[in-house]
């Protein structure tokens, strides 16, 4: 292989060059197609090649592409600030923009941790997160986050941050039922928050539905409703991730939507702007600005490209395109229809151990024994195998992290575009059936 200059995830790593994209198909230099059944990293969530993006973006750049946030704001910015709002129902006035999920997430602690130093409680600045949880890599981010994997090399410099258990209910780490469970994986917060202090505690960061480390971990209802009772009790701010399925992936606008919880702040990236621009967002409700709107009246964060006005016109459009086509609403029908199709393929391969999510957010974790859940030795590299052969087959899917405790196991995220058709959902059926059939004969020649 010829060597270039692009770092790429894999240094030596042979990856296909691509040509072009249109609605959830793409297509390399070579011809070959690849039906996104990722949306990429779950972000791509209009499809590739929308026309009204292209014209948005020439738009704003024939009038500027940027702008110092200290200096101007733009047009861009607060239509884009002003949508959210509405989007939210009015509950989120404020948005702080950056550029990407991590940015969000590490914003959204700076401000939690600000708030209360405004309000006279400046020893309120740790944060309580889960394990199997990813809140992004930047180092703040990744002190959050609860994913020994991403984790590791980094150890030393990271805050030990994740101290609750994930609602992992396929592998409950009370070995309960969940009629008789009581929510214990959520009363773990009311004690980390005793252990800690609440006079220490500025906030709980969560994942509505767990992503990568988890591979779409949906949790029962009840349970995050009791995370807020516990938060609002404890004077600690609720800081919901919705990076991976904010703006309709799960079904909703909001995935805290589904059970009725509001958190104070939010994180938005990925979807925020279909991938046509990096951009993200922390945004927060009036109760969490009020305090900084009389005291400093500055909120200490920021980036250079900030509130980009070429970024905020995309990501615009891209939020005005899920609204006129009801996108959160095909996310919801069409997840089902997909879940149903998978429930059905499943009886063919034993190795599948579960299958769970919301909307077009689905994860399927594999085993080698689906009466015992144990999963297949790690050597077996189930995951990498499986994206291998489904790439093969023309089906782009997402790895994450499965297991006890999310280590050891093996599994997949599928989440194609929002805008994918019943058609084409049959169409991804056929390629993943293809995968797993070729997989099934692999493993029987392995053991």
């Amino acid at each position: 292989m010829k060597r270039t200059s692009l770092i790429k995830p894999v240094l030596d790593g042979v990856y296909p060059m691509i040509s072009h994209g249109k609605g959830i198909y793409l297509y390399d230099t070579d011809g070959k197609e690849y039906l996104d059944g990722s949306s990429g990293a779950v972000t791509a969530n209009i499809g590739h090649g929308v026309e009204e993006i292209r014209v948005a973006m020439d738009g704003q750049a024939n009038k500027v592409s940027f702008v110092y946030r200290s200096q101007f704001t733009s047009e861009a910015a607060e239509g884009l600030a002003t949508k959210i709002a509405e989007m939210t129902n009015g509950t989120y006035p404020w948005s702080f923009f950056v550029n990407s999920g991590s940015e969000a997430t590490e914003t959204a602690l700076k401000i939690a941790v600000q708030h209360w130093q405004e309000k006279g409680k400046p020893k309120k600045n740790r944060v309580i997160s889960r394990w199997m949880s990813y809140h992004g890599i930047t180092l703040g981010a990744l002190s959050m986050s609860g994913h020994p994997q991403r984790r590791e090399r980094f150890t030393a410099m990271l805050e030990s941050y994740p101290s609750i258990s994930a609602p992992y209910c396929y592998r409950c780490p009370y070995n309960l039922e969940l009629q008789e469970c009581g929510f214990a994986c959520a009363a773990e917060l009311e004690s980390a928050i005793r252990r800690t202090g609440p006079e220490n505690v500025a906030a709980f960061i969560a994942e509505p539905v767990i992503g990568a480390a988890g591979a779409a971990i949906s949790p029962p209802d009840g349970y995050f409703q009791e995370l807020k009772r516990i938060c609002e009790k404890y004077d600690v701010l609720f800081i919901a991730d919705e990076v991976m399925t904010g703006f309709g992936r799960t079904g909703q606008i909001l995935a805290c939507s589904h059970w009725g919880v509001e958190p104070d702040i939010i994180a938005f990236g990925k979807g925020m702007s279909g991938g046509y621009t990096p951009i993200g967002a922390a945004v927060m409700t009036e109760k969490v600005i009020e305090p900084i709107l009389k005291g400093s009246k500055s909120i200490m964060a920021g980036h250079t490209l900030s509130a980009n006005p070429l970024s905020c016109a995309v990501s615009l459009a891209v939020l005005e395109y899920v609204e006129k086509n009801g996108l959160d609403k095909n996310a919801s029908r069409s997840g089902i229809y997909l879940r149903n199709l998978l429930e059905k393929l499943s009886f063919r391969y034993p190795f599948i151990g579960n299958i769970r999510g919301k909307g077009l957010l689905i994860g399927i974790e594999f085993v080698k024994d689906i009466e015992t859940k144990e999963p297949f030795p790690e050597e077996f590299d189930v995951t990498g195998k499986m994206i291998s052969l489904a790439a093969e087959n023309g089906l782009l899917l997402y790895p994450a992290a499965a297991g006890p405790e999310g280590v050891g196991g093996a599994a997949i995220i599928i989440s194609p575009p929002l805008t994918i058709t019943k058609r084409e959902i049959e169409e991804l059926i056929r390629r993943l059936n293809n995968t797993l059939y070729q997989f099934k004969e692999a493993i029987s020649q392995d053991t």
